[in-house]
């Protein structure tokens, strides 16, 4: 602290710390003052220019995150610059001294609140796993149409379907897979390749029960989609008996769950 009258800090009995969130919310209290708008412009002029420019000084080795290196920069500038100038409002701006002390527990309150909410996260952070099914879904939508109903033809071999065949294409009588299951139950599969943002309308499902219900005569019928079904597309299936296996529902087969109408 400098002892000449002629500067700034002035000589005090006592020393108070400020972070720089403090100085920027109390030179936003002070609105009307022409040395809180300069100590404001500056402490943001100087933030801008700490995470913008490459430090001088470098970091200690110890000191890994960017942000504790941004940080401990503009402490240094803090130090030097902002808080004489602070130190100069406090001193023309006795009448607010209440209101500063006042904000400075409510900064200290919310401070501590911030860094309990922290620890929380890290917490969570350390003990979630990594996602079970992850990468499952971009690999189906890399897939053309007859990949896919190949891969479903896969899907139901593995669930214990026998007699597995795949007719996509011209000629395929409205299904794109036909099967047996183990308990011997004919099965009929529909595969729509969509983008995700493109659901199946209820004319689609209309199209599956004839073919279906009527030309296959098939006990189980699957209506497997890359993407959603819309409300009317799920009343009819509920209320025909067609199963729908929807985006969810694909990424979770794919991964190993059985499906349950195959059980």
């Amino acid at each position: 602290m400098s002892l000449y009258p002629e500067s700034y800090p002035q000589p005090r009995s006592s020393l108070a710390l400020w972070s720089r969130r403090a100085v920027l919310n109390v030179a936003m209290l002070l609105r009307d003052s022409n040395v809180a708008r300069q100590v404001r412009t500056y402490l943001l002029d100087m933030e801008y220019l700490a995470r913008t420019r490459r430090v001088e000084e470098p970091a200690a080795s110890d000191v890994v995150s960017l942000d504790d290196r941004v940080d401990q920069r503009i402490t240094q500038i803090l130090g030097k610059t902002v808080v004489p100038m602070f130190n100069a409002l406090i001193e023309a701006s006795g009448e607010h001294r209440q209101e500063l002390i006042s904000l400075r527990e409510d900064v200290q309150r919310i401070e501590q609140r911030l860094c309990d909410h922290d620890t929380r996260i890290t917490d969570l952070e350390r003990t979630r796993g990594p996602r079970p099914y992850t990468g499952i879904m971009a690999s189906i939508d890399a897939m053309n149409w007859r990949e896919f109903e190949h891969h479903i033809a896969v899907l139901l071999r593995r669930d214990g379907c026998t007699d597995v065949i795949v007719h996509g294409g011209p000629g395929d009588r409205g299904v794109d897979v036909t099967a047996r299951a183990a308990d011997g139950r004919s099965v009929v599969a529909q595969c729509k390749s969509f983008a995700p943002y493109r659901p199946v309308w209820s004319g689609e499902l209309q199209k599956f029960l004839g073919a279906s219900h009527v030309q296959h005569t098939a006990d189980v019928a699957l209506f497997v989609a890359t993407t959603s079904f819309t409300p009317d597309a799920r009343a009819i299936a509920e209320n025909y008996g067609v199963t729908l296996v929807d985006r969810s529902h694909l990424e979770k087969w794919s991964a190993g769950v059985p499906l349950s109408v195959l059980q």
